[in-house]
Formats: structure tokens, C-alpha cells, sequence
């Protein structure tokens, strides 16, 4: 019998600190049941410690405190998966975990993903590139194996004008970069060629972008505000955080919102959880 499985998307910004200003008192109420996580900054010990009661799987980073991915659920997993390419020169550690579920009969993949922020001109851009190259290359594999799957996770890139408040102020910065843009156009887009908004083209991989899709044509929901002036207060925010589904679990979706929280003091993190419900089971 089909039910209703509540999956959450949250940058915790440090999985220690994150408890420690609210986030068990949310998780207490939000009734999830499978949790992506990013940036959790910490070892399997501590990440246990911290979320007690779940089931844990997590990729820690090379770099000790940095990055970090992870996701919790409340019933075991059935497979895991560390790798995102097989290029040995890409650096995904603690960027990149895919989990396999049994819900009730039917698999489901769940991908918790933090692509490296970037920096143009950089080679920190260029890091960036390789990650979003490995995705564009993971992702129609990933659809592939497993056609109910759920990419979730900080991206990094906010894919259209609708997604980032000032976007007229950021379209030379890491974020905004057409060329980061145009990964997403293909992505989310459909058909053998699709043009992307740096003119480039590639086939469309046909995921889609279910906060978009549940939103509308809207400015935002945002899901990540800086801590300088009054960003959060005014509603200056960026939306890099996603749900992306495969179209088959995509058909799945009955409710999504972003979790913002009611004041600047009240957050445990400079990300708002981005939450979903699917329909799940034979």
C-alpha cells in the first residue's frame, strides 16, 4: 500500500552547532523520514551523537571541518554509494553520497549533494566545473538505474532569474554564472538538444526541479540568505537548494515548502530546510 514519504534537504552549516541552536526541536515536529544533509562538518561519531535515534550514512571531506555529507532516515538503507566519477582526479569527498531505499516495495534513490561554491576565475570555478560535469554525467545513469530518484542538496547555483533576489547584481559571480546556469537548463531540460542560457547545447536529461515546478512562476521561495545587513529580513535570499526528481517520482510530489524560519535569531542555519512529500509503495 502506497504512503506518504516526507524528505527533507538541509545545509546544517555544522551538524554540531546546528543541534545546538534548534534543529532537534524542528526535526521534533517536522515528521520527516528520509533527511539529505550538507555541510555537516564532522565525523560519523559525532554526526550519531548528534542526531540520535536515526539510521546514519555519511561521506566525510579529505579536509578535516569542511563539507560533509550525510543522510538519516528512519528505517535502513539498502545500498550505499561514496563515488560520484570515476575520474581519480576529482575531488568529491563530502560532496556526493547516493543511498538506496525499500519503501514499501519500491526502490528509491535518494543523492545528498553540496557542489562546491566556486569563484570565478578561479581555480576554485574550475573545481566547480569538474563537479557539475561529473553530475551532468552521473545523473541520466542515475535516472538509468533507478527511475524514482531524488537529487537533493546545496547546488550551489541558483538556475534563473525567479531564483536569486538580486540577480541583476551577480550574473560575473560564482552562483550566477550563466555557464553554471546552463548545466541546469540541461538538467531540468527535455529533447536531444537543448540551448542553454550561455548559448551552449547539450541533450536535456529531463529531471525536474520540483520547487520550481510546485512554486510557480514566482520570485523564489528562497532557501539560503547572506549574514551581512539585513538579507534575511528583507527577504534577499538565493534559491540553491533542491529537490531534483527523476519525472517518474516527480508525479510523486503532493506538498513542498521551504521551512523559513520566523526571525533572523530563531534560525539553527543560514540555509532553510526545503521539505517534500512523495507517495511511495506498491
Amino acid at each position: 500500500m502506497s504512503r506518504r514519504v516526507r524528505i527533507a534537504s538541509v545545509n546544517v552549516n555544522g551538524i554540531r552547532a546546528a543541534t545546538r541552536k534548534g534543529m532537534l526541536e524542528w526535526l521534533a515536529d517536522a515528521d520527516v523520514d528520509i533527511m539529505a544533509l550538507q555541510e555537516v562538518r564532522a565525523p560519523a561519531d559525532e554526526l550519531a551523537k548528534a542526531l540520535p535515534g536515526w539510521e546514519l550514512v555519511n561521506d566525510e571531506a579529505l579536509a578535516k571541518g569542511r563539507a560533509g555529507v550525510a543522510v538519516a532516515s528512519r528505517s535502513s538503507s539498502v545500498e550505499v554509494r561514496r563515488v560520484l566519477s570515476d575520474d581519480e582526479t576529482l575531488d568529491s569527498a563530502g560532496r556526493w553520497i547516493e543511498v538506496d531505499f525499500d519503501i514499501d516495495g519500491e526502490r528509491l534513490a535518494v543523492v545528498s549533494a553540496y557542489v562546491p561554491t566556486g569563484e570565478a576565475g578561479t581555480p576554485k570555478q574550475d573545481a566547480k566545473w569538474a563537479f557539475l560535469d561529473a553530475m551532468e554525467s552521473r545523473m541520466p545513469r542515475l535516472a538509468a538505474e533507478s527511475p524514482l530518484a531524488l537529487v537533493m542538496g546545496d547546488l550551489n547555483v541558483g538556475h534563473r532569474e525567479l531564483d536569486i533576489r538580486n540577480w541583476k547584481g551577480n550574473v560575473k559571480k560564482a552562483g550566477f554564472l550563466p555557464r553554471e546556469r546552463a548545466y541546469f537548463d540541461r538538467f531540468l531540460g527535455s529533447g536531444v538538444s537543448v540551448t542553454g542560457v550561455d548559448g551552449s547545447t547539450g541533450p536535456g536529461l529531463g529531471w525536474v526541479d520540483v520547487g520550481r515546478r510546485f512554486a510557480g512562476e514566482v520570485d523564489g521561495p528562497y532557501s539560503w540568505w547572506s549574514n551581512r545587513g539585513k538579507a534575511f529580513d528583507n527577504d534577499t535570499g538565493w534559491r540553491i537548494d533542491y529537490h531534483l526528481a527523476t519525472a517518474g517520482l516527480a508525479q510523486r510530489v503532493t506538498d513542498y515548502r521551504i521551512v523559513r524560519a520566523s526571525a533572523w535569531d530563531t534560525r539553527f542555519s543560514d540555509h532553510a530546510p526545503v521539505v517534500a512529500d512523495y507517495t511511495l509503495g506498491l
